[in-house]
């Protein structure tokens, strides 16, 4: 079933891509990478989108990414938490994850940089940038953002890669921008502004909004519903789902 279903999908989403990088002038549409967020679908959906050459999962909640990496260690995947990471469950989220896209407060980074020192690893994350401003999303207010990212990129223990963003779930093409542009605005002076930001990904877009996304400068999208269909009852909607 995911076989068949990614047959169909992915190049159709690819072919989106392509044309949202088209519309804005942009020449990298092959260099968009696809983040298969794969929570509430079984290992099954995730074999089916290595099958077809995607080598990216992420998955929302610890356990989830813990059980499902378990289960193919022996696959060339490279696993993201895009999920909202509570300070508790740090530790378990460095041995199950090769990058955490939602590290979004100064408390989560020093926590990370406590477990990393014990481990001896430097952890490739994102700084979650609320561009919505919307009281019931996690992230860091743009207006703060060079000074915090600044305060998380200066650990030795952490390297920031780059920026996530997640909008309104909305139909208003006028708002989904505007917090695109605030989220690529808050990336782009990070860049100039924080010598350790290596600003190689602004992580924007879900299966409801992609396409915009990519056009106002994302580098890379997450991408789950659209890729493997709707979830199943382990797989209900909740903060940062596709």
């Amino acid at each position: 079933m995911y076989f068949e279903r990614l047959a169909r999908s992915l190049p159709e989403l690819r072919q989106e891509i392509a044309g949202a990088c088209a519309r804005a002038g942009r020449a990298d549409a092959d260099d968009i990478v696809i983040v298969a967020v794969a929570k509430g679908h079984p290992v099954e959906a995730i074999l089916a989108a290595h099958a077809h050459g995607l080598r990216i999962i992420g998955e929302s909640r610890v356990a989830e990414g813990e059980e499902k990496r378990r289960a193919l260690e022996h696959f060339p995947l490279q696993w993201h938490l895009v999920g909202h990471l509570q300070r508790n469950k740090v530790r378990r989220a460095l041995a199950a994850f090769h990058l955490l896209q939602s590290v979004d407060s100064v408390r989560l980074a020093k926590e990370i940089e406590k477990e990393a020192a014990k481990i001896g690893r430097r952890v490739d994350v994102l700084a979650e940038v609320n561009a919505s401003g919307e009281a019931t999303k996690f992230g860091i207010p743009p207006e703060d953002g060079l000074r915090v990212v600044s305060e998380i990129a200066r650990r030795d223990a952490l390297r920031v890669l780059g920026v996530m963003a997640m909008a309104p779930l909305t139909r208003d093409e006028r708002v989904l921008r505007s917090v695109f542009r605030k989220a690529r605005e808050c990336f782009e002076r990070c860049r100039d502004g924080v010598p350790a930001f290596e600003a190689r990904h602004l992580s924007m877009g879900m299966t409801n909004d992609y396409t915009i996304a990519v056009e106002e400068g994302a580098t890379m999208v997450r991408l789950g519903t659209a890729l493997f269909g709707e979830r199943g009852e382990r797989g209900e909607r909740g903060e940062h789902d596709d």
